[in-house]
């Protein structure tokens, strides 16, 4: 019987990644389907997915399947098929990577969760099944042509940071089941207008946009495929990409640029940049933007601290994180900021 979860170090696997003498590419794709048994549907795609050495973090529910994915390039076409075989996922939209290296992922791992993605939706009335517009990139920029169009950004805040379409409004939180009832509030007075929501690569805004049409709004669309597939189809086009600087990625590329502009400034020094990085600190691992002169003069630390404590001997290291549970430690400088209202309509 073949395995069923990973038994190889992450330094080894690493290492075998940086090894591969072939090319990968990074797809991402997600789907609201109803799937009867989570666990063995995850253990079949576990299997499939291994004898195609297909690396990525995939999370499958009652609800769905939403994954990221490194897959051999030579392998992509029996990855595809066999996606495609499953009853009611022919033609699955698979958004590749815009800036990719290949070295996204160098692991397997498939969790099957509650939700897709955690939303904080407990009404039971609520459905999927009632879902805003899909609109692709040319109506995108129409649509944002129009002074009268609401633009809302359905990621969390440190992706908005980075990079963002035009008059675009952030939703200030740090996760997507803060930002649902927040949008709600903050849209208040606009139920009637158009609203286009948009995310990385659609799973988020999709599911927003069902949210805001059960809390009476009429008019609300969402980017198809997110911004992964507007700035593939928006440069294939000859389009003017109205997405200014870098798409945040949940892989160990942490970003991808869509446009040159850099719009953020580094934590520590302010200068211009938009480089994501954890803290060196494992105790500490602090997502935060840092750039090449406070990399070298901070060694990759967010903190004296920190700087301080990855000097200290590996056992003491380990004796100091030992029972500290730090959850998703990300830099967080709008927690200081009230939150805004939308203009009401007149």
């Amino acid at each position: 019987m073949p395995l069923l979860h990973n038994r190889v170090s992450n330094a080894e696997l690493k290492q075998r990644l940086m090894q591969e003498t072939f090319s990968r590419i990074t797809i991402s794709f997600y789907k609201y389907v109803p799937i009867v048994n989570p666990q063995e549907f995850r253990d079949e795609l576990y299997k499939q997915f291994s004898s195609l050495n297909v690396f990525g973090r995939i999370y499958i529910a009652h609800e769905g399947i939403n994954a990221q994915v490194s897959i051999p390039e030579n392998a992509f076409e029996s990855f595809r098929d066999y996606l495609y075989a499953i009853p009611g996922w022919n033609g699955l939209r698979l958004n590749r990577a815009v800036d990719d290296d290949g070295k996204s992922f160098w692991v397997l791992a498939i969790k099957v969760r509650d939700k897709i993605v955690a939303d904080g939706i407990n009404d039971p009335s609520f459905s999927m099944e009632n879902k805003g517009k899909y609109v692709d990139a040319a109506n995108m920029n129409r649509l944002l042509d129009d002074p009268d169009t609401i633009v809302v950004d359905m990621r969390n805040h440190y992706e908005y940071e980075v990079g963002h379409f035009e008059r675009a409004i952030e939703i200030p939180s740090d996760t997507f089941r803060e930002q649902l009832p927040m949008a709600c509030e903050m849209l208040k007075g606009n139920e009637e207008k158009n609203i286009i929501m948009y995310c990385t690569g659609g799973i988020r805004c999709e599911k927003a946009s069902a949210f805001l049409l059960h809390n009476g709004f009429t008019n609300v669309f969402h980017l198809e495929g997110g911004i992964i597939k507007y700035a593939q189809d928006a440069k294939s086009q000859g389009l003017e990409l109205k997405f200014h600087g870098k798409n945040f990625v949940f892989d160990n590329r942490l970003g991808e640029r869509i446009t040159d502009e850099v719009i953020s400034t580094c934590h520590q020094c302010g200068n211009v940049c938009d480089r994501h990085v954890n803290c060196e600190n494992a105790g500490c691992h602090l997502l935060f933007i840092q750039c090449d002169a406070c990399y070298q003069k901070m060694a990759g630390c967010c903190s004296d601290a920190c700087k301080e404590t990855i000097h200290l001997p590996l056992e003491r290291q380990q004796q100091l994180r030992s029972g500290v549970d730090r959850g998703r430690n990300i830099f967080n400088k709008s927690r200081e900021r009230l939150r805004p209202r939308i203009n009401r309509s007149s």
